[in-house]
């Protein structure tokens, strides 16, 4: 969720808003990302495009909150209570896979890969930032819990962000030589060594 989605939905309107992404989610879905419209997404919506374009200047920036809607609500809530070390790992695992296999996401690395272009060389995406933000904050609690190493929390949040997107990304591409059950597997082990506690065994 992006800072504008979260000032406005504490505004009053989070079912224009939603309206507006669960609209463009369906048009890029039936005809792709350079086919979808913000006419046909304001008509799909319900909406007069003034209401859309009110909110976001083009169609790459309808799909950039759709696309950091869609993992937020994927991303779990974490507990003290239990170990930080096996509900991170568990989470990672089950959002990679979610991912990997998400219709949304499916349909923009087959038809309009050069969207994630940008967020994989250049720079960090919103939705990579509320990763790293929530992954930091287990990291976090997890080492005063004593069941993950040390170090300093936010770097190894961003590890864990380059591991899980390079399984997500190029899962189709290793699919010959890690088939989907397997890679999700190695990414268990990746994330599970890279966590542990120093010179403790894995929680």
């Amino acid at each position: 969720m992006s800072i504008r989605n979260v000032v406005s939905r504490e505004g009053g309107s989070p079912s224009v808003e939603d309206a507006i992404l669960d609209a463009a989610r369906s048009c890029i879905l039936d005809f792709g990302l350079r086919r979808t419209t913000l006419a046909e997404v304001a008509r799909r919506a319900g909406v007069s495009r003034p209401t859309v374009y009110r909110r976001w200047a083009d169609t790459r920036a309808v799909v950039t909150d759709l696309l950091t809607r869609e993992i937020a609500a994927a991303i779990p809530a974490f507990s003290s209570d239990e170990s930080l070390h096996r509900q991170l790992v568990e989470a990672v695992v089950e959002v990679s896979t979610k991912m990997r296999e998400h219709a949304l996401f499916v349909k923009i690395l087959q038809s309009d890969q050069e969207l994630f272009t940008p967020y994989i060389l250049e720079r960090l995406g919103t939705s990579q930032k509320v990763i790293i933000e929530r992954v930091a904050h287990a990291v976090s609690a997890g080492q005063q819990q004593g069941s993950i190493r040390s170090g300093d929390s936010r770097h190894i949040a961003v590890m864990v962000l380059l591991i899980a997107q390079s399984a997500v990304q190029s899962g189709a591409m290793v699919a010959e030589e890690i088939p989907g059950r397997s890679l999700t597997r190695q990414v268990r082990n990746a994330i599970g060594a890279y966590l542990a506690p120093d010179n403790h065994p894995q929680t």
